[in-house]
């Protein structure tokens, strides 16, 4: 039965229905008594494994096909009406084109399945920051991790209400699940998204990147806000004032880690604390107040399992302990728990690995082989989180006091600096780059421009999203947050990270909210404003003196002239779409270094 007589939403879905032609139709309205017949159906079908109940109350084990077990870039569509819209950094095709070759896959797909209907909420119900979506798919999973991941059911229709025509429309069948035929497609014109042939998370949880980023940053440029590939983190003070920072780095460069921060001893014993508001997308928005407010428009992490352990992220641990979805991970057969590849030094004996074959994990792991897959996942519920804000579920969102920017470099960008303004600030977001590590296919070492880490999520032209940036600070004036760049990967000569990271990045933050704070002073240097090198606390670290602070914060002249090469190359791809305030920074900094 449909849960809204709003007939923007039902004509929708009679077409869907329509065009799929499943044996049978369910609204899915968030209750706890449909989820859990769900929940037995697909443990019944095989669809899902339940875990350990006693030790992992809730949890359940998910296997998708090894051809599907990833984002697929290459088969990630932008459908805007030109291709200039869609930009150099997307690919495009012609909304039509696309539709006549998709709608031949999608015609009839869902016989015999059960076709489900998810109204979804992207941020607090209620929220005038938050956006609805309705997704259709013929996947329980889908489900159940949509369940985890957004504010679903009857809920969020009240957003919508019964006449407005401002929903995301996701359509998702995982067909054959062919890679051949794998298509993820965006029409941003049309606030439309279809998947085809994958059960992946990351490619069918169409709330996710699709609408959050994808769909939302066309939104955001047209409705006056943004939606943002950061991190959201609130630092509580020894006075129980809150800051709150947004934060933007490539994958590989410690960001969940960073959201979820434990602060070092000496922070904590003075009284500060550090609170996860979202450790992957925030949506901003003007408050009444000129300052720009920020949501999580996600309800859950989707999190890469491999590496999270009791030290490296011991709250993103802690929030898989109940009522999570794991995928692709391994099982250890002993307890009917999970494992994966850094979560301990013991691999279990007794192992099922992700592709699903029964193998003695010592042995398998001493081959050179992975339990789990690099990419496995776990769906858990924010408020499992140990470290989650109270401010979480608050509809007007938290107030930003700064913008953070980082990569992985080994020797260009010093441990942090702030930028003179807010156009040069977007100007230091923009050139963001990485240096790529082992863990990338490739070359190790080449630099690779992620602008705002958005590269493969902004769903229209990049050089029209920095026009859209600099259009933000124009709005907020002098309550635009400070933007600031931070490198936790300077290495020595023999390779060593210099800064030991995690925890201790408090210490940069703590100088960064005393910026936005005008508390302390800073040096000017020709990338931006740098720290007086024993206005970074560094008691309690042994292996860092006050000369490694200055090494770390030292600006290579010479290599930051071969970065200026690097960023006008990069450039150049946006024709005259590049904002000629990027181009007059540019030149600028190229002058600074004389």
């Amino acid at each position: 039965m449909a849960l809204t007589k709003n007939p923007n939403v039902l004509k929708w879905v009679e077409e869907m229905t329509a065009l799929t032609k499943p044996e049978k139709v369910v609204w899915i309205d968030g209750s706890e008594e449909q989820l859990s017949s769900l929940r037995s159906e697909a443990i019944a079908s095989g669809e899902v494994l339940e875990l350990n109940q006693e030790k992992l109350p809730g949890c359940l084990y998910h296997r998708t096909l090894p051809n599907d077990v990833a984002r697929v870039e290459d088969r990630t569509f932008i459908c805007s009406k030109t291709k200039e819209d869609a930009g150099p950094t997307n690919n495009w095709s012609d909304p039509q084109e696309m539709k006549n070759k998709l709608l031949p896959l999608y015609d009839g797909v869902m016989k015999g399945r059960t076709m489900y209907v998810i109204p979804y909420s992207m941020g607090p119900i209620g929220s005038s920051l938050a956006k609805v979506g309705v997704e259709v798919t013929d996947s329980i999973y889908v489900v159940l991790n949509m369940e985890i991941m957004t504010r679903m059911g009857v809920k969020a229709f009240e957003n919508l209400g019964d006449t407005s025509n401002d929903f995301v429309r996701g359509l998702h069948s995982k067909a054959q699940v062919d890679p051949e035929n794998r298509y993820i497609v965006h029409f941003p014109e049309e606030n439309t998204i279809w998947s085809i042939n994958s059960a992946y998370g990351g490619n069918v949880l169409l709330g996710k990147k699709c609408f959050a980023l994808r769909i939302a940053s066309f939104q955001g440029k047209n409705e006056g806000w943004m939606a943002e590939h950061m991190l959201i983190l609130g630092i509580e003070k020894p006075n129980g004032e809150t800051k709150y920072v947004c934060a933007a780095f490539p994958s590989a460069c410690g960001k969940t880690n960073l959201a979820m921060l434990i602060p070092p001893e000496g922070y904590k014993s003075k009284g500060y604390k550090v609170w996860t508001v979202g450790d992957d997308i925030a949506w901003l928005k003007p408050g009444a107040d000129g300052r720009l407010y920020a949501i999580n428009p996600e309800n859950g992490f989707f999190g890469v399992a491999p590496g999270t352990n009791v030290k490296s992220n011991f709250n993103a641990l802690e929030s898989t302990k109940k009522n999570t979805i794991f995928t692709n991970v391994a099982i250890n057969n002993a307890d009917n728990t999970v494992w994966w590849e850094g979560l301990d030094k013991n691999p279990p004996e007794d192992a099922t690995e992700w592709k699903g074959a029964k193998v003695n994990g010592k042995e398998f792991k001493a081959e050179g082989n992975n339990l789990a897959h690099p990419n496995s996942r776990f769906t858990a519920p924010a408020k499992n989180c140990p470290c989650i804000s109270s401010e979480f579920d608050n509809p007007a969102g938290v107030p930003v006091s700064a913008f953070v920017f980082g990569g992985r470099r080994a020797k260009t960008a010093p441990l942090v600096y702030q930028s003179f303004d807010w156009t040069h600030g977007v100007f230091v977001g923009s050139s963001m780059a990485s240096e790529t590590t082992a863990a990338a296919a490739g070359a190790v070492g080449v630099v690779r421009r992620d602008p705002m880490a958005m590269l493969p999520f902004c769903g229209y032209n990049m050089g029209d999203y920095w026009a859209h940036w600099l259009e933000m600070g124009e709005t907020l004036g002098e309550k635009a947050p400070k933007i600031f760049n931070v490198n936790w990967f300077r290495t020595d000569d023999e390779g060593h990270f210099i800064w030991p990271g995690f925890g201790d990045n408090m210490r940069i933050l703590d100088w960064i909210i005393s910026r936005c704070e005008n508390e302390v002073e800073a040096v000017e240097t020709p990338i931006g404003y740098e720290p007086k090198p024993e206005d970074i606390d560094i008691d309690g670290l042994d292996d860092i003196s006050l000369d490694t602070v200055k090494d770390l914060l030292s600006v290579d002249t010479a290599l930051w002239k071969e970065e200026v090469k690097g960023i006008r190359e990069f450039y150049g791809k946006f024709g005259d779409k590049l904002p000629a305030k990027l181009e007059e920074q540019l030149t600028s900094l190229e002058k600074r270094l004389g």
